[in-house]
């Protein structure tokens, strides 16, 4: 069900200041609306209460009001309160969200009058003057309250049509009757539930006899007219008022930033400035990466905006999952909130991709290799023995011959990742100044190395920090 907006309540004086001779003659009185029946289609439409000015009894004392609404019975057991304060005459709120205190609240059944009252209370600075109250009946018929998610279900959302495995579209905050969803799908057909258990009795929106983008609604069962998609990205809009959809391709994500945010990250839980941040591949829009350390905790990944608790995230199917290639959710909103697990064991620095067009992710464990005719490893490539890493550092100690080396990130195949090469050519052991050199970019002009003299060579300890982008090497 819809949380409460609180922001949808508006209070507003809608008269100046009265006149002496009014507060000396008036009787307070109250009424309200006179929309009985709510419909999805009104959810923004306000709902008044109004009431007079009270009797002051000639004090001209000033008077506060304050309005209650309960279920008719209850004497005013259970009321919703609204402090409305001194000259106020009204009070409004949304039908949608009155809708949902009615059914959330008080027990109201959609397509069912529910009987309600309301009270005006007034009180007045010079005690001597008694409270007044006035009370009045109002009856509405509430309807069904939109679900804060709907469910992509089908064989184009996860290869089957098990409820369990919908995808989660999201409300909308401007208009809680439109729901969205952009990513993959797999190619197959789909149809849109109001939940996600594992039964199929909840209820489903379905495609129109008569066209694609328009829905059915139908209570309890599936039925047979479904929508068809081929697998790519989309971005599908639902208005459950209109009873439209929109299925739309897209080229690139809806959004351009992702960060890691958690413990286990550089980030920590800053969610307003968010340090570890992933770039997008240029070529190819759904693609992003990040190298970063991962320490002991736990992390997940905020999407698009900063500054949101409850905005957009990447997170794990499970929470406490570790370490491991495999699909995520998109969701936006607090809840569940699952978090990527890191233990001491799987801590570590990585290369991190993201599919946004197929919401996965890929850890890749980042080693660093020794590589050249100066070092035991020689020019081997394939059969390298990687410097050991800890606390954030890779290390190696041992015993450097005349000769030149660079590093490596990969030990497969020449130009199939990234190396670390000096910046000027046979570079002194004593310039530690490195820079990447991803694939063999720039031929042999790029391909630089450190050059060791025989009067060098020796035993040497090397400390390679590539979060700080700094290199030590100390002659033992």
């Amino acid at each position: 069900m819809l949380p409460l907006l609180a922001l949808l309540f508006t209070v507003s004086a809608c008269r100046d200041e009265l006149d002496p001779a009014t507060f000396e003659n008036s009787e307070l009185s109250i009424t309200t609306s006179s929309i009985d029946e709510f419909l999805p289609s009104l959810y923004n439409t306000k709902y008044a209460f109004n009431w007079t000015a009270a009797n002051n009894m000639g004090t001209n004392s000033a008077i506060s009001y304050t309005l209650e609404y309960d279920k008719k019975g209850d004497n005013f057991a259970n009321p919703q309160k609204i402090e409305a304060g001194k000259n106020i005459y009204s009070h409004e709120i949304a039908i949608g969200e009155l809708n949902s205190i009615l059914v959330d609240t008080y027990g109201a059944v959609p397509g069912t009058p529910i009987t309600m009252e309301a009270r005006i209370t007034a009180t007045f600075a010079d005690a001597s003057v008694a409270t007044q109250t006035a009370v009045t009946e109002f009856t509405v018929t509430p309807f069904k309250p939109f679900a804060t998610h709907l469910y992509i279900i089908g064989s184009a959302a996860s290869g089957d049509f098990d409820p369990t495995k919908g995808i989660a579209m999201t409300q909308s905050e401007t208009n809680p009757a439109e729901y969205t969803y952009s990513g993959s799908l797999i190619g197959g057909a789909f149809v849109l539930a109001d939940s996600n258990s594992d039964t199929w009795t909840q209820n489903f929106y379905t495609r129109s006899a008569d066209s694609d983008s328009e829905m059915v609604y139908i209570e309890g069962a599936v039925g047979d007219l479904y929508w068809q998609v081929s697998a790519g990205m989309y971005k599908i809009t639902a208005n459950v008022t209109d009873l439209t959809i929109k299925i739309e391709p897209m080229a690139a994500p809806d959004f351009s930033d992702i960060y890691i945010v958690g413990d286990a990250s550089v980030s920590g839980w800053d969610v307003n400035a968010p340090k570890g941040h992933f770039t997008q591949n240029s070529d190819n829009p759904f693609l992003f990466t990040m190298e970063t350390d991962l320490t002991a905790g736990s992390f997940k990944l905020l999407v698009g905006s900063t500054g949101d608790w409850c905005g957009k995230w990447y997170r794990p199917k499970t929470d406490g999952e570790g370490i491991a290639d495999g699909e995520m959710n998109l969701q936006t909103g607090c809840d569940p909130d699952n978090k990527w697990a890191v233990t001491s064991a799987t801590a570590g620095r990585y290369l991190i991709t993201i599919d946004a067009s197929k919401n996965t992710i890929k850890f890749e464990k980042v080693q660093v290799y020794m590589i050249g005719d100066a070092t035991p490893n020689g020019w081997n490539m394939g059969s390298l023995t990687p410097m050991t890493y800890a606390d954030g550092k890779y290390t190696w100690t041992g015993a450097l011959t005349a000769g030149s080396f660079k590093f490596t990130k990969f030990n497969t195949d020449w130009c199939q990742g990234t190396e670390l090469v000096a910046v000027t050519a046979d570079q002194d052991i004593s310039n530690t100044a490195f820079a990447e050199r991803v694939k063999c970019a720039g031929g042999d002009a790029t391909d630089l190395k450190w050059k060791v003299t025989g009067a060098q060579a020796g035993t040497y300890t090397f400390v390679l920090d590539l979060s700080s982008g700094k290199l030590s090497i100390t002659k033992k």
